[in-house]
């Protein structure tokens, strides 16, 4: 009975890479009137097949009383997808079987691209119970995004005209670390097919791909392994209890997309009623992905700062709504909602109010001052400094703050850009610098240092300056590990982008140490602001930036944490002893 499993198993592995050539090959490459008859045949047939073996399956679990449901949510789930089909070419009864079948393969196709999402999802869930480091899997599952979609935009149906390995993977893996520095030009260079190729990566790249078959495989599992729930307790950075980590990460993916789903409406009816813009629908969306993710792409050659979009003000507050929610972080989204949720109800109550201590944790209002604060003083420091440049444009004052304020907004780590960097004064450039290795916040799609890092590593100053051995705000003592590790990351970063811009400056000595700096800085704190050069740079200067985007999305620190956190420690302590320090 073993081998019968196994072999079925095998099968249905079998035919699933036969699929996913198939759909490879139908979406990626040319479509030859020579070969549709040859379609109609293979995918109904492997389809039919995987069905075939999905049901044997299931029934041998069902005889051997064994608990799989992998097999039957495969089984009811393509099933449905044929029924679909059936149906949809029933209905299309004017023309040919052939044509009609051909004509509407897109609906099978795209439940299957559904169908491997749900089989990855079970199979992260084997991943857990066979290996269990959460530094690593984090890591892994980022260079696998970045490798498909280097892969998937190579194909000749992603480009309209080809691209190297390079540029590809620079895309990829600025799209992966939801950066936004790009080579090539993404409204022109890529196809619709290869635009979405783009999207759905820095959608998986923002929320990460574990958060999203964690959701997948606890929604059709209705439960998560222990290992499971610890493992994304470890990299959400949650405090929860372990039996709600899933239920938050299910919250996590359905409030994602619904602030994307309103965002795109509200962008779609923010664009004018023209052709400047064609097919509007995929624009909002696309944009609505793009800045909650702090992912900085558009499908505009010159960005926001086109002449269609940079005085449309209205788009430009729904974007930086946008970015803001999603550099904010879903801890700090939460715990508002929940504030806001329990001040309404003891609003409406007269009697028996609830009350419970410490609704506003620490954390948010550290998060929300700070990014406050922040955001206050760029707008304003660039109403100063680009008076005389990239605001002479805008003549009303109402588009001069709302430019500043953009700028302010998508320095820490969105990207867009409704100016020409190029033309930005130096105080400008230096200050524009300074916020984005701040970045965005913790647990967020944003990049950065972080703001609790800078605001942590700046009360430290304070406290150490008035001899206090403690950073203490409220009624709450900051944990010495807490401390540490914000020094950390603070030191880790800035030696990672110094040796960034030693590289580019030997590889590329044709620009000047601004130019190079921005670059690297927005790199490293995946920003994808840039004063111009990106696409001109050498491709040893590309790898570097590659690796900085890469680093700059997982954590150094992270990384190291993850691979040395097991070594053993000593249950004895020496003597303390100080160090002379200045």
């Amino acid at each position: 009975m073993w081998n019968k499993v196994r072999l079925s198993s095998l099968a249905v592995l079998f035919l699933d890479l036969g699929l996913v050539i198939f759909l490879i090959y139908d979406f990626g490459f040319k479509d030859y009137q020579d070969l549709r008859q040859y379609k109609l045949i293979v995918l109904p047939t492997l389809v039919l097949a995987l069905i075939l073996f999905n049901l044997y399956k299931y029934r041998l679990f069902k005889r051997q009383r064994k608990s799989n449901i992998s097999p039957k949510i495969n089984l009811y789930y393509l099933s449905l997808l044929v029924i679909v089909e059936v149906v949809t070419i029933i209905s299309d009864f004017k023309i040919s079987l052939f044509d009609s079948f051909f004509n509407v393969r897109y609906v099978i196709e795209y439940g299957l691209l559904f169908y491997f999402f749900i089989r990855i999802s079970f199979l992260v869930r084997k991943i857990y119970a066979i290996y269990f480091n959460p530094a690593i899997l984090f890591v892994g599952s980022f260079a696998i995004i970045a490798l498909g979609g280097t892969f998937l935009l190579m194909l000749p149906a992603s480009t309209t005209h080809s691209i190297s390995f390079i540029d590809a993977l620079f895309t990829a893996i600025s799209a992966t670390s939801v950066t936004g520095l790009i080579v090539v030009d993404t409204a022109k260079d890529f196809t619709s097919f290869g635009q979405t190729v783009i999207m759905v990566v820095f959608q998986l790249g923002g929320l990460g791909m574990l958060t999203f078959t964690s959701f997948f495989a606890y929604f059709f599992k209705t439960g998560s392994s222990f290992r499971e729930s610890l493992y994304m307790k470890d990299i959400m950075g949650n405090n929860d209890e372990l039996g709600g980590i899933m239920k938050r990460v299910m919250q996590v993916v359905a409030f994602s997309l619904l602030v994307e789903a309103l965002g795109a409406v509200l962008i779609y009816t923010s664009l004018p009623n023209s052709d400047t813009i064609p097919n509007q629908g995929f624009f909002a969306v696309f944009h609505a992905v793009s800045a909650y993710c702090n992912a900085g792409f558009s499908l505009e050659s010159m960005g926001l700062y086109d002449i269609n979009l940079r005085f449309n003000y209205y788009l430009q507050w729904i974007l930086m709504a946008l970015i803001i929610f999603g550099g904010l972080g879903y801890h700090i989204a939460f715990n508002v909602i929940q504030y806001v949720k329990r001040f309404i109800t003891n609003l409406f109550r007269s009697k028996n109010k609830i009350f419970i201590s410490r609704v506003i944790l620490l954390n948010t209002k550290i998060v929300l001052y700070t990014s406050a604060l922040l955001i206050v003083c760029g707008t304003g420091f660039f109403l100063i400094s680009e008076q005389h440049t990239n605001l002479v444009e805008h003549t009303t004052w109402f588009g001069k703050l709302t430019t500043s304020l953009f700028s302010s907004v998508t320095a820490r780590t969105a990207g867009f850009n409704t100016v020409d960097y190029a033309n930005f004064s130096i105080p400008g450039i230096l200050f524009m610098i300074f916020l984005m290795w701040i970045g965005a916040s913790p647990a967020s799609t944003g990049g950065g240092i972080k703001t609790t890092t800078f605001a942590i590593a700046t009360l430290n100053v304070f406290f150490v300056a008035k001899d206090q051995p403690y950073i203490e705000i409220g009624t709450r003592r900051i944990a010495a590990q807490s401390v540490r590790r914000a020094f950390a990351i603070m030191a880790i970063s800035l030696a990672s982008i110094g040796t960034g811009i030693l590289f580019l400056l030997i590889f590329n000595p044709e620009f000047s140490l601004l130019q190079i700096a921005f670059e690297v800085f927005s790199a490293f704190s995946t920003v994808g602001v840039s004063m111009g050069i990106t696409a001109s740079l050498s491709d040893l200067s590309k790898l570097v930036l590659i690796l900085l985007m890469f680093l700059g999305r997982i954590g150094l620190l992270n990384l190291m944490i993850g691979l040395l956190k097991n070594v053993s420690q000593a249950d004895y302590s020496y003597p303390e002893e100080n160090i002379l320090i200045n």
